[in-house]
This record gives structure tokens, sequence and C-alpha cells, in this order.
């Protein structure tokens, strides 16, 4: 079992190189990112999960994904280095191709891309994402960039995305290309990972409701001509939880990673040493 963390890296938090870098030395085998490019002053939208529906400020602080794992590359060798997760919908994808592309190549082959579709309504329509069809939209850029990576010149012809034969470089380290975890809990979010994902990231969920997941996605993939131990379950935004984390590891899951707060080098360091102590024994 492989532990992460997840943190939302500001302009008052701690520097991401210095916790990306003692991360790894401590043993933590990955970091993950996410992104709110915006967010808007009113919205209607209530916030997931929570019982009066208020936005966490952070979301609005969130310094760009791509910029801190390049960062955090830097200063690391052996971390995985993820967006957890961002917003496919809110990106163009000739972009964002490019981006994935040279964070791959930088951490030598170190990059997972965690996606999503998103869930507040009024900035994924002010970022031009058609939020009534957002998986849909999401699918396309995903192909779109999957014929970016894996060709010299690429083209695709689809309802969202249009683009006549291109070079775009610099083309990842890993081939065909970084995995692509699809993250939440979607109606359907099992059947896209396996139709054109490689893996499962969700966060709020139960090891019970992984483990459900796991025979799922074995039936699938094995009914799609896919090796079921091709398709990984990473478990997100868990609390330093030892028990916790062995209730998924027996549900199946390879790869659990656990919160880290937004907060200034010396609170965010020492929160990062209790964590490993408990779950890094």
């Amino acid at each position: 079992m492989d532990i992460g963390i997840s943190t939302f890296p500001t302009d008052y938090s701690i520097d991401i190189a210095v916790l990306a870098r003692r991360a790894e030395e401590m043993g933590f085998a990955s970091l993950w990112v996410p992104e709110h490019p915006i967010l808007p002053v009113k919205t209607d939208t209530p916030f997931p999960g929570s019982a009066d529906g208020v936005i966490p400020k952070v979301y609005a602080d969130a310094v760009d994904p791509f910029v801190a794992l390049g960062r955090a590359s830097a200063v690391t060798t052996t971390l995985t280095l993820a967006t957890g997760i961002c917003l496919v919908p809110e990106r163009n994808p000739l972009l964002l191709a490019k981006e994935v592309a040279t964070v791959d190549m930088y951490s030598g082959g170190r990059f997972i891309f965690g996606i999503g579709a998103g869930w507040l309504k009024e900035e994924t329509e002010i970022l031009g994402g058609d939020f009534d069809h957002r998986w849909t939209q999401t699918k396309e850029a995903v192909l779109a960039m999957k014929e970016l990576w894996t060709k010299t010149e690429s083209e695709f012809h689809g309802k969202y995305y249009d683009f006549p034969p291109v070079y775009s470089f610099p083309r990842p380290v890993q081939r065909p290309h970084p995995p692509v975890f699809l993250g939440g809990m979607a109606r359907n979010v099992l059947k896209r990972v396996i139709a054109w994902g490689d893996g499962w990231i969700p966060n709020r969920v139960t090891p019970d409701q992984v483990k459900e997941g796991r025979a799922t996605l074995d039936r699938l993939a094995e009914e799609a001509g896919r090796d079921p131990a091709s398709i990984k379950i990473f478990v997100s935004g868990q609390p330093a939880d030892p028990d916790l984390i062995k209730r998924y590891e027996d549900a199946g899951v390879e790869h659990v990673v656990v919160r880290v707060a937004t907060a200034g080098e010396e609170e965010a360091l020492a929160e990062l040493e209790r964590t490993a102590k408990a779950v890094l024994a």
C-alpha cells in the first residue's frame, strides 16, 4: 500500500517545493494538488458534503496545479506528481495537452493526470464549459489530447473541439501517455474509466463502496477485453487514520492519499511529520 499526500497550495501556504522535498524524504509516494482557476463571487451551487453549503475560501486561493507540480518536480526524484483533480471542461485541450506533457517530461515520467468534470456550475460556465454535458465534453477533450500525445501530426474533429493537423510537443515521457485517473462518484464513472481511463480516484467514498467498485471495474474490464489488473484504484482526500487506510487496502485500493492542511511552513511540516508517524510505520 502506497501513501501519498494532497494539499491546496496558495500564496500564503508552505512553498510546494519545500513540502514535496520533505514528503519524498519521509517516504510518501505521491503529491496531489487540485485546481479551481477562479471562484465566482456569487454562486447558487452548494459546496458538496457541507452542512451549510459554503465553499471554503481556499478554493479561491489555490495556485495553478501544473506550475506547482513543475516546481515540485525540480526538487524530487521519486515522488509521483498528480493533479487531484484537473477540471478538464474549464481548459482548452490543445494547451492542456502541452502542460501535461511538459510536467511529465520535466519529472521524468512521474505524472498522473487526475481529472474531473467539476461540480461548480457557475465556474464551469464562466470558463466556457458545457456544465449539463460536462462529462461528454471531458471525454472528447481527453480523446483529443491522446491524439496530441501520441501522433506527430495530430487532428481531431468533434462537437466541442475541432482542429486540423497540428504539431504538439513535447511528447510525454510515459508512453503512450501519462495515466488518466477519473475522480468522483458520478453514476457512470466506472464505465468511463474502462472506456477511456486508466484508474479511479474517488474521495467521498467508503471502503465498502470501493470494494463494490473494484468488483464492477473487474467485470467491466473483462467484458471490454482489458486486463482488470491494469485498472487502478487510488482513494484521495482521506484523514491520517491507519485503521481506515487498512480497510481501504482490504477493499482493493493500491494507493491512499491523505490530506495535509493549507498552512505555513512550520505548521505544515509539523503536520506532515505527525502524518508520517501515523501512516508510514
